[in-house]
């Protein structure tokens, strides 16, 4: 029942960009709009990501039940009330974004990203289906901070519901394929809270290789100085600037 809600949210959320980016009206919201995706090559990467889906995550999920029920995990009635659930879903959004920032930053080490991540930088210009596009080890070493956020939330607390556990899943879905859509719309959630990724923050890192960590905001990459694109590599040069010259006066 819970991979089934997975594979219909993951590519039933997916559909939509497909459509989008077959239609030439939406090209002015694309942020890389020379570089469409070509129908075959969506094709290609639903193949790899739903056979991911059943050798990687799949397994996960398997795992993830009798490990939270061990830990108290409730699935009966009353359901919890919604402050509850948006609450436990904002605290899974922080873990997971921190763990995805580190692991994903340690991904890019050389030999790392060679031999494991390069698979999912295959294209320059993403689109949603390609979210979920990576090596095994790359969808198990990530997907743990997806599953594991709730696991650490009940096994401390001993509160959580699957119904919880089902939206958390849902939105972070949403959240990793619209980042990977490509599309910055004049209404993105990004304009309304500043410091959420989008889809233009990570498509920097798509498009440069290198930068924007993070899966679902801003701060590490701002605090830790691993921004992406020519506003930040012009900030990091005049901070370097400022240091020299300084050291030079005294």
């Amino acid at each position: 029942m819970s991979f089934l809600m997975h594979e219909l949210v993951y590519f039933g959320r997916s559909i939509p960009w497909m459509i989008i980016d077959a239609i030439p009206y939406f090209n002015k919201y694309k942020i890389q709009n020379t570089k469409i995706p070509t129908w075959r090559e969506q094709w290609e990467c639903a193949g790899l990501v739903l056979l991911s889906h059943c050798t990687v995550e799949l397994p996960q999920i398997w795992l993830f039940h009798p490990v939270a029920t061990y830990f108290g995990m409730d699935y009966g009635v009353p359901f919890p009330p919604i402050w509850k659930m948006a609450m436990q879903i904002i605290v899974f959004f922080i873990i997971e974004d921190a763990w995805h920032y580190w692991f994903h930053r340690a991904l890019h080490y050389g030999p790392l990203y060679k031999s494991i991540h390069k698979l999912h930088h295959t294209y320059s210009a993403p689109f949603g289906l390609a979210a979920e596009y990576a090596s095994p080890i790359e969808v198990m070493l990530l997907g743990f901070g997806i599953v594991g956020a709730p696991i650490v939330w009940v096994s401390v607390t001993g509160e959580l519901h699957l119904v919880t556990m089902y939206m958390w899943i849902v939105l972070r879905l949403f959240q990793a394929i619209d980042a990977h859509s490509g599309f910055d719309f004049p209404w993105s959630l990004r304009r309304i809270l500043p410091f959420w990724a989008g889809a233009d923050h990570h498509d920097l890192h798509h498009e440069r290789f290198i930068g924007n960590y993070a899966s679902s905001f801003r701060w590490w990459d701002y605090c830790l100085d691993t921004e992406a694109g020519e506003a930040a590599s012009k900030k990091r040069r005049d901070k370097k600037l400022a240091q020299i010259r300084a050291k030079k006066a005294q």
